[in-house]
């Protein structure tokens, strides 16, 4: 997940004139973006960002500025499938394409011991198995393997991108602010 400042608060083309925009969010965390419309009801289709836990009946995140409670969350092979009060047809729906869902981090699960959220990652300095620096992780994306962790190298050298796997990235260690990467061969 990524941390991203607030969004405007505006509400968008689709949302009804008496619905209320959400407050800003002090520390935004994104939990998915809207792929498309699915079906004619309104229903969304989104990606997560993690593993969707997020993504669930009942969460509120803040959607395109306007704060809105999940009504229904079903897992798909393509995603999740998220029904959400106030968007009630595909016209509704289509504006929000592209769109990331929002909440703010004292709004997530605590995680449990040594688990953590990959958008905590970014800022942490990278080094390899000798202690040497390596960079800092500026950035983190999802594949369909899996997460990939961007680390800007020092001495003009270019990004290095790192699967988010056990081989590459084998310690973390938030207290430190570091990660141990072991980058691919080549």
């Amino acid at each position: 997940m990524g941390s991203r400042e607030s969004r405007d608060t505006t509400p968008r083309p689709g949302f009804r004139d008496n619905e209320v925009t959400a407050p800003r969010l002090a520390d935004p965390v994104v939990i998915g973006v809207v792929v498309a419309p699915h079906g004619v009801r309104g229903t969304l289709r989104v990606r997560a960002i993690g593993g969707g836990s997020h993504l669930r009946k009942g969460k509120e995140p803040v959607l395109a500025g306007v704060r809105r409670r999940i009504s229904a969350a079903r897992q798909t092979p393509k995603g999740f499938l998220l029904d959400l009060d106030g968007i009630e047809s595909r016209s509704d729906a289509q504006p929000l394409g592209g769109e990331e869902l929002l909440l703010d981090r004292d709004e997530l699960d605590v995680p449990e011991a040594g688990e953590f959220y990959v958008a905590d990652l970014v800022g942490l300095t990278a080094i390899d198995d000798t202690g040497e620096v390596i960079g800092t992780v500026t950035d983190t994306f999802e594949t369909a393997a899996h997460e990939v962790l961007v680390v800007r190298r020092h001495r003009e050298r270019p990004d290095l991108y790192l699967p988010f796997t056990m081989e590459h990235v084998p310690e973390v260690d938030l207290e430190a602010k570091r990660v141990l990467v072991r980058p691919p061969e080549g």
